[in-house]
């Protein structure tokens, strides 16, 4: 297994310095969402079409690889439908330049329980428009466990509705964890065969209040996630996701990140 860390975790540090902490800190790769004050992949400076070589020639001289492009897409709001199918083509295609193997998507939520079904076929027939645009191009799109899609049984529903073969799921540890009160083994057990990317992460307290913390500090069991992955024969991305954009109040990254680094080796 792999480690990455999501660029959520270093809002403001430059490309170059990402890379520079990277190498530093000891990881294996970047999960890109956000690059300073830019959160749009299409109008990163490295990512745009006349630079995209030199990005991977650099990347590959460093030993580093992006493992997943994180987007805003999301397909429960019907109003904003066109706009996530754009943006997760587009996301698309700047994977595909860059030989990304994964962007990130979300189910989010369920707006109005009366209409469960009605959006879980929304967000199914969104995701599957996606997975369709990505076939045959090595990429493959992947929805988390977040919002009211932390639930498995929620996820699942909408993947067994989702045609198409270019989909998986990224399993974040901490949301149905937390937010849903499924055990680790739960959750493996139901998206095992889907899982094809892993958001690790830790907190304290309870649901939606809970606090960031160093992994391994906090509540959610980790190390039985590695070892439900190991057993699994899960070989990918063990990647960070230290929400410091959004929550600016816990660690620096220069903390964070090499603590990250040293906990997970001592368990993998």
């Amino acid at each position: 297994m792999k480690l990455a860390f999501s660029t959520l975790a270093c809002p403001n540090w430059s490309w170059d310095l990402i890379l520079d902490n990277a190498v530093r800190f000891g990881f294996d790769g970047i999960e890109i969402r956000g690059i300073e004050s830019e959160l749009d992949l299409g109008r990163m400076e490295p990512f745009l079409p006349d630079q995209a070589e030199e990005t991977k020639n650099k990347l590959k001289k460093l030993g580093l690889e992006i493992c997943c492009l994180g987007t805003s897409v999301s397909f429960h709001d019907p109003n904003a439908y066109d706009r996530a199918i754009k943006e997760g083509r587009d996301s698309i295609d700047v994977a595909q330049r860059l030989k990304v193997p994964y962007i990130r998507i979300f189910g989010d939520k369920i707006p109005d329980p009366a209409r469960r079904q009605e959006t879980i076929e929304a967000i199914a027939s969104g995701f599957g428009e996606l997975v369709t645009y990505a076939e045959g191009t090595g990429v493959t799109v992947l929805i988390e466990t977040h919002g009211d899609f932390s639930d498995s049984d929620a996820l699942l529903e909408v993947l067994e509705r989702t045609k198409g073969t270019a989909k998986g799921v990224i399993w974040d540890i901490n949301h149905p964890y937390k937010l849903v009160g499924e055990p680790v083994g739960e959750t493996y057990s139901k998206l095992s065969k889907y899982i094809m990317h892993t958001h690790i992460k830790d907190s304290i307290g309870e649901g939606y209040s809970a606090r960031h913390c160093l992994v391994g500090q906090g509540e959610v069991p980790v190390q039985e996630v590695v070892e439900l992955l190991k057993k699994g024969g899960y070989d990918g991305w063990l990647s960070f996701e230290f929400e410091k954009r959004w929550h600016p109040e816990i660690e620096e990254p220069e903390v964070a990140l090499p603590a990250y680094v040293e906990y997970m080796r001592s368990i993998i």
